[in-house]
């Protein structure tokens, strides 16, 4: 009796189970494939983690539904029932529309100064994302923002990074006149220091959304080619993790493995023979020593976990990789996000009801090395744009943190953090007193209203992620680094081997999946949910079955 094709997903992920789900649908009672989903860590969901923090469900990782026009994670959350809990969650409403923006040593911004800045980054952002190219090169469009975009991406500049291309729009900016009066801030901030500060502060933003830790490493060439879907951005009630547990409910027990770490698989580009001994052509070696074989593997894992398993000795791969594989691994950037939260106590009485429990904080620090900053303030905090809570009068804060900060986030203990964030907090709310606002904003240990007051501002809990550290994964999600191109995306996705010497259709032995393999919609989930269904559908198409 001739054997099944055995098909084996490294990586119990969003396109790990999609795939697997597909797979497993398609074969139905007939069993056409003897199917097996392996996975390293304790638990499935890979970059998706959904945790309990005080009374309120908290995402570690993958937060957003980015559209939900055509979103599949969108048409399952609908489906299971996922966008509605009585537990409270982190879905970032009920704010006013505009933020309390301040300015490091305590001086409250007005949106008089920061909405011009504001718009001009967005307005920017927007255009190099394929965004308002009509509006900004039309005979109508508006006095400097969409001009300045227009003509600082496609004159004599020709930008490389979206940082140059930034920095090169603000200066554009500034010379056409497109600056106030000195500030009466005690000689502590000049008015293009600040203006660059809050431009910087989007920078900082961007960062997190982006993954790049440096935007002067974020390709501008590629950036059009992302692909946003359409309609709001939501998060999901019950956790992202819902999704995963609604796909895994999908697959018989068993087949999905936990705690199974793939240490090397071995491979046969030149199979013309090979496969005559009826010996399946992929071989798995796992760090307890024992090996199980596969006609098929599909690879889910990160693109952090790829570059390292090209970089050591031996190799994860074996025979190598080909060139062309190695090198868009190698050229693609996979950046490093965290996440913390920070549960506060605090006092709420009828008196400040309707006011949040605390504001939606937006931080325009000092360069660094500038005379005025506060030393007081670790260096891990100055690239983080903003601090507030995760909806409106929730008592869980939330804060973003990319890069080299993100990074240091993961080394440092919670008393640490808690004594950085607590005197940065208290630093920059420490002239709200005499604005009244301080009223709004009550703690354990009493109000905000001095630094003197050795940082009142006292979380009493918090809950970081790692995803950098964390060898499963190290680091967050892909972006188009300098050097690279969309184009490097599909050589991602390219199965192996890619050809073979007698000029026959290649046998599919190594496949691969995940957010870094999708060129229109990599570092998403549903970027991720499309990458599983495509590497599904070249298998059932390999096996002459009906793809749905």
């Amino acid at each position: 009796m001739t054997q099944k094709p055995k098909i084996v997903i490294i990586g119990a992920g969003m396109a790990g189970l999609v795939a697997a789900n597909k797979l497993y649908k398609a074969s139905g009672t007939k069993g056409l494939f003897e199917l097996c989903v392996i996975e390293a860590g304790n638990r499935i969901g890979g970059r998706i983690c959904s945790s309990d923090f005080g009374e309120s469900q908290v995402e570690l990782g993958a937060t957003w539904i980015h559209g939900i026009h055509g979103s599949p994670i969108h048409e399952i959350a609908k489906e299971i029932g996922a966008l509605e809990s009585e537990k409270p969650w982190e879905h970032m409403k009920g704010y006013s529309e505009d933020p309390l923006t301040i300015a490091e040593g305590g001086f409250k911004v007005d949106q008089s100064i920061v909405a011009p800045i504001s718009k001009l980054h967005k307005q920017m952002m927007d255009y190099s994302r394929g965004k308002l190219i009509e509006e900004c090169e039309g005979n109508n469009r508006e006095v400097d923002y969409c001009r300045i975009a227009a003509e600082v991406s496609s004159g004599s500049f020709r930008p490389i990074s979206i940082g140059s291309y930034l920095r090169h729009g603000l200066e554009d900016y500034w010379s056409r006149g497109n600056e106030g009066e000195e500030l009466d801030w005690n000689g502590r901030w000049s008015w293009r220091s600040l203006e660059e500060a809050i431009f910087r502060m989007h920078d900082n933003n961007e960062r997190t959304h982006t993954g790049a830790g440096d935007l002067f490493s974020l390709d501008f060439n590629a950036e059009h080619e992302y692909q946003e879907l359409p309609d709001e951005e939501i998060t999901i009630a019950q956790g992202y993790s819902s999704i995963i547990e609604y796909l895994a409910s999908g697959l018989p027990a068993g087949l999905i493995c936990l705690d199974r770490k793939v240490a090397r698989i071995d491979w046969c580009p030149e199979i013309v023979g090979y496969l005559d001994s009826g010996t399946r052509p992929v071989k798995l070696h796992f760090e307890d020593g024992s090996t199980m074989e596969a006609d098929h593997v599909i690879v889910t894992v990160s693109l952090g976990v790829l570059k390292a398993g090209i970089d050591k000795e031996p190799g994860m791969f074996n025979p190598p990789l080909p060139s062309f594989k190695t090198r868009a691994i190698s050229r693609l950037g996979f950046g490093v996000v965290n996440k913390l939260f920070l549960q506060v106590d605090t006092t709420y009485d009828e008196q400040n009801a309707g006011h949040p429990v605390f504001p939606f904080l937006q931080m325009v620090f000092h360069q660094p090395g500038s005379e005025s900053i506060d030393k007081k303030i670790p260096w891990w905090m100055r690239r983080t744009a903003s601090i507030h809570p995760i909806h409106k009068n929730s008592n869980i804060l939330l804060t973003w943190f990319a890069g080299q900060e993100a990074i240091e986030l993961e080394s440092l203990k919670d008393d640490e953090i808690v004594d950085g964030v607590a005197k940065t907090i208290s630093s920059f709310l420490s002239q709200l007193d005499n604005s009244g606002l301080v009223d709004r904003y009550k703690f354990k240990n009493g109000s905000v209203n001095s630094v003197k007051n050795s940082h009142p501002f006292k979380p009493a809990k918090i809950l970081k992620s790692g995803w950098g550290t964390d060898p499963l994964f190290m680091g967050s999600y892909s972006y188009v680094a300098v050097g690279s191109s969309g184009e490097d995306f599909d050589r991602m996705a390219l199965p192996l081997p890619s050809t073979i010497k007698d000029g026959s259709v290649p046998p599919l032995q190594i496949l691969f999946a995940g957010e870094a393999t999708d060129r229109e919609q990599y570092s998403s989930t549903h970027g991720a949910y499309f990458s599983g269904v495509r590497e599904a559908n070249r298998l059932l198409q390999y096996y002459k079955c009906n793809v749905y």
